[in-house]
Parts: C-alpha cells; structure tokens; sequence
C-alpha cells in the first residue's frame, strides 16, 4: 500500500472534476465517494442531480468562513492511496475505512481531537482512492500536518498486515529517491518508454558521478551521456547547482523538462556530489585521477585491484566505524555503477541492474565520512576512464573475479543494514547480491570451464595430491567441494599456487576462514578466484604458471589409439 501526498492547491473544483471525469486515458472508471467526513457528503458519481461545484461549496465552506487574510493560499490537501496489482480487490467498506484512517493519522481529521477538516474519499479504480481535504478545521484553527507523511506511511504499514495484503513494503527513513508522479508516468506510457524521464535521468547522472574527481570532469560525463544541463551560477560567481534534462522530454510549449539533481535522488545534489572527492583528501598524496587519465594496466588490472579493494571493504563494512562503512557502501554503489558501465555485452544487463538496486542501499541516515573510501572511489574512476571493457584486453576470469568479492561485499552491506533496521536499504542490498549472481555465472562460465579442462589433465598422482591437501586443509569442507562442478577448476589453481612458489595447504585455509562460505552458491568457485588473488596468479587461466623445476604438474599424456579405433580420445581421470 503507497501513500502518496501531492502537492497543494487552490482549486477545489478542479481536483474533483479530475477525479470524476474519465482521465486522458479513460483510465478513471465509475468514480464514486467512500468516505466523507460527515458519512453523508453529496456524491456526483451517484446523484445525477448533484453538481462538483455543489460538493466544492460544502468542502470549501470552512475555509470561506475564515477571515481573507488568515486563509491559505494553498488550501486543498491530496492523498492517494494505491495498492499493488498483486494485492486483492478491496471493497468500498474497506476503501472507506482506509480513508478514514489516513485523514486521522495525517492530523486532518481526527476524531479524538473534535471536529476535523472536511474531506472526501473517491473511488475510480480498483486499487486506488483519491482523498481531497480543504485545511480548515470546524472550529476555525489550522490542522497539524507536521510530518503528515510519515504519519500515512506508518499507517499504511499497519493496514497492510491488518488488511492481509499480498505486497507488504518495508518502512522508509526519508532517504528514498523521488518516486516517479502518476503524470510522469503517465506520459512515459504515451511516448512508448520503459521508464519515466526522471528515471532514466537518474540512472545516468548516477553512473557520470562514478569515480570523477571534478565538477568539470562531472559535467563533462553528463554531456557525453547526451543531456541537457542547467548551470545555477550566484552573482558572485560560484556554481550553487545544476539541473539535466532528456533532449525529447518537453513539455506542452515544446521546452526540455528539467530536473534539479537532488529532486532524482538526495545524494545527487552538488553539494553532496562535490562531498565525494573532496572530503577528507588534504593529508593524502595527490590523486592520478585527472580528466583523461587510463591506468596503464588496462580494464583487466582495473577489475583485479577492484577485487582486493572490495575485501578490505567487507572487513570495514563489518568491523569498521558506522561513519566509515556507510561511506565505503557508497562508493561500492559507484563501483558497481563503473563497472555495468564498462562491462562486456554478456554481462551487461545483470550488473546494471545489480546497480541500479543497490542504488538504495547506498544511503542511511548514517551520515558517510567521505575521503576514507578514496581508494575505492579511485578504481571506479579507473574502470571509467579505461572505456568500455571489449576490445582492450578484458578477460571473463578478471571480470568474474571482480564480481565474486563485490557479492561479498553487496552481502556484507545488506547485513549491516538489517542489524540497524534499515529495511529497505537491506531488501535492496539483498536484490542486487542476486543480480550479481547472474552475472557472476554469465563472467565466470568460460575461465571456469578452462580451468575444469586444464584440471582434468592434470596427471592422476596430482590430483590424488590435490584432494589429499584439500582434505587435511579443510577436513570439514572437503567432500562438498569434492562434490561440486568447479573442483577441478580448484585443482589447476592449487598446482598454479605451487608453481608460483607459495604453499598451497596455508594459502586455502587462509582463503576459507576469510569469511564466512555459507552465502556461496559454489565454494569451489569462491576459493578458485581467492587463492588467484592473493598469490598474485594471472586471471586468465590461459596464462600458465612456470613451475619450479622438478615440480610435476604436466597434463597427463592422452591415451594412443591403435589404428582404426574410432572415438574421441580419453584425457579425464
């Protein structure tokens, strides 16, 4: 159930001929009342005989007997209340007694506070009312309608168990982007978009702040992803705030529809915007982070250091200062932002939409301390301004490797949330660990299916070895992994290890008691990407590991045929 306050006006006639009229789209069906303030409000939508300025006359009547200059120039207060195509048909009883509730919990008209302002309940859908209210009470006072929208909120929290609706919402604290108006979407419908101007709007001034270190560098991406941008210059100079605009959103005189960035998300102001790169950074050595700067190494390191960068975070989001980790799950936001941004065609959809729900865990009340989570932010700029990943030697193993630990790390954050209540936050933390699910699959299916041929060449001593270390490492652990597809991918990585002259019995113990395995679908997989990464081991299992001399780790011959033996030939153990 969404409760929704617009915003006020001053015509009470015109909010009734629209509820009551068929809607552009036809939309609005047999609008009648519900509810009203005194159970016996005249109802256009019954009585023919009954007009909208008769039912505005009476709602309007308190409000004409104040004196002219005590009466709001805003008087007319508007509630919707919508719920879920999944939920059930609610009856008109029903609709009422919602109605009734929400005008007591916003302070409108509260029975236990005497005689209330007038208001009306309409009807015109399934799965929605209108209430309209005019802010004059009986007696002649103002309402209270501090914080009248959380009030209806929590009460919608309450309707939705009581009413035993399919889609229950979790509560909010203030920190949720601006949700798209019926208009907007509306419009959106009528011009064939998938989502609203406001939306898409989001999504990319979202992904142009990932890891820039300037406001020129800011706009700079703004314009390169093809918006219209509104500068707010003071007299004196300085740069107070911007607004974007989509080129083919205008509205009925022809003209761009802009957006101010803190109406597409709170954390989208200039203010906080700039707070990402300048807090924090005057006892730390000069950034390399300029306009124009590629880290030399190319996409494939990028996404490498990110996977180092991402486990130190989950050790901060679970045992650092509040402070601390609410800024590196931000900047985690930015990371999965750079890297949908960059990424290969095959993985695309899953990490933007992995993005784009973590966009809302991004944010709390827990005020982030920004400039500790540089080094994170400094990758995402490097994943940005390394260009997109095809065709500049990005590798599926580096791209899965990334994707494994930001999981981790997605994991990590939802359970930081979930401890301090943030519920919301914790539900978006939890879509967006299973969209990185996705698109680990998508990543991981060809380096790992490497490695598991490289593995089942190994010589059978070898991985008779393999699974003897595996079972003394990690005796509790070992005939699970034994068990599971990526084992021998696990085999080839532990022979990598040898040869690269670390001790592959401490590096896996190390490896498993880093955290927690129970969130991972494979642990072999998981052990896979962490010993590559803390020995140091090429992504790309193409690139082979010299051995030291005398250490075996030679692929098993493959069996001779004897002429005329058809078949393929046997190389698997």
């Amino acid at each position: 159930m969404v409760p929704k306050i617009h915003k006020r006006g001053s015509r009470t006639v015109g909010l009734i001929f629209y509820l009551y009229e068929p809607g552009k789209a036809e939309e609005h069906t047999d609008p009648h009342l519900v509810a009203s303030w005194d159970y016996a409000a005249p109802d256009p939508g019954r009585s023919p005989d009954v007009t909208y300025a008769q039912l505005q006359h009476l709602l309007d009547q308190p409000v004409n007997a104040l004196a002219e200059d005590t009466r709001p120039d805003k008087h007319v207060w508007h509630l919707s209340v919508r719920n879920a195509s999944t939920d059930r048909v609610l009856s008109d009883d029903e609709w009422g007694d919602i109605a009734r509730r929400m005008v007591a919990a916003a302070g409108i008209d509260d029975p236990a506070q005497g005689a209330g302002c007038r208001w009306v309940a309409v009807r015109h859908a399934d799965d929605h009312i209108h209430i309209v209210a005019t802010l004059a009470r009986e007696d002649g006072r103002k309402p209270r309608l501090h914080n009248d929208a959380a009030r209806v909120q929590a009460e919608a929290r309450t309707l939705e168990v009581e009413l035993e609706l399919d889609r229950r919402l979790s509560p909010g604290d203030g920190t949720a982007a601006q949700r798209p108006t019926s208009a907007e979407r509306h419009k959106a419908r009528r011009q064939g978009r998938e989502r609203t101007a406001r939306e898409e709007l989001r999504e990319t001034v979202r992904r142009a702040v990932a890891g820039v270190t300037s406001e020129e560098e800011f706009f700079d991406h703004l314009a390169d992803a093809g918006l219209l941008i509104r500068k707010r210059v003071a007299p004196s100079g300085d740069l107070l705030g911007y607004k974007v605009a989509l080129p083919d959103d205008l509205n009925k005189d022809g003209e761009p529809v802009f957006y101010p960035g803190a109406r597409l998300a709170p954390d989208l102001s200039l203010p906080r915007i700039r707070e990402r790169w300048s807090a924090g950074n005057t006892d730390q050595a000069p950034s390399t982070d300029t306009p124009g700067h590629v880290a030399p190494d190319g996409p494939s390191a990028a996404r490498r250091r990110i996977a180092s960068a991402a486990w130190t975070a989950v050790l901060i989001v679970e045992r650092g200062d509040d402070a601390i980790a609410a800024a590196h799950i931000a900047a985690a936001g930015e990371v999965l932002d750079a890297l949908a941004k960059t990424s290969a065609a095959h993985t695309r959809q899953e990490l933007r939409a992995a993005a784009s729900a973590f966009e809302r865990a991004s944010r709390s009340h827990v005020r982030a301390e920004r400039g500790t989570d540089r080094a994170l932010r400094q990758l995402a700029g490097d994943l940005v301004r390394g260009g997109t990943a095809l065709g500049r030697g990005e590798d599926g193993a580096s791209t899965a490797m990334a994707i494994d630990m930001l999981f981790f790390l997605v994991t990590a954050t939802m359970l930081w949330h979930a401890k301090k209540g943030h519920a919301q936050q914790a539900d978006a933390a939890r879509r967006s660990a299973e969209y990185l699910r996705s698109a680990y699959q998508a990543a991981a299916a060809q380096p790992m299916g490497a490695l598991n041929r490289r593995g089942r060449n190994l010589t059978r001593p070898l991985l008779q070895r393999q699974r003897a270390l595996l079972r003394e490492a990690l005796p509790e652990l070992a005939e699970q992994i034994l068990a599971e597809p990526g084992w021998h991918a696990l085999a080839a990585t532990l022979a990598d290890v040898k040869a690269a002259g670390h001790d592959p019995a401490t590096l896996l113990a190390d490896a498993a008691e880093r955290r927690e395995l129970g969130t991972a679908d494979s642990l072999s997989d998981v052990l896979v990407w962490r010993l590559r990464r803390t020995a140091s081991l090429p992504a790309d299992p193409g690139d082979r590991v010299n051995p030291p001399p005398g250490t075996d780790q030679s692929p098993r011959p493959a069996r001779q045929r004897t002429p005329g033996q058809s078949g393929p030939t046997r190389t698997g153990p």
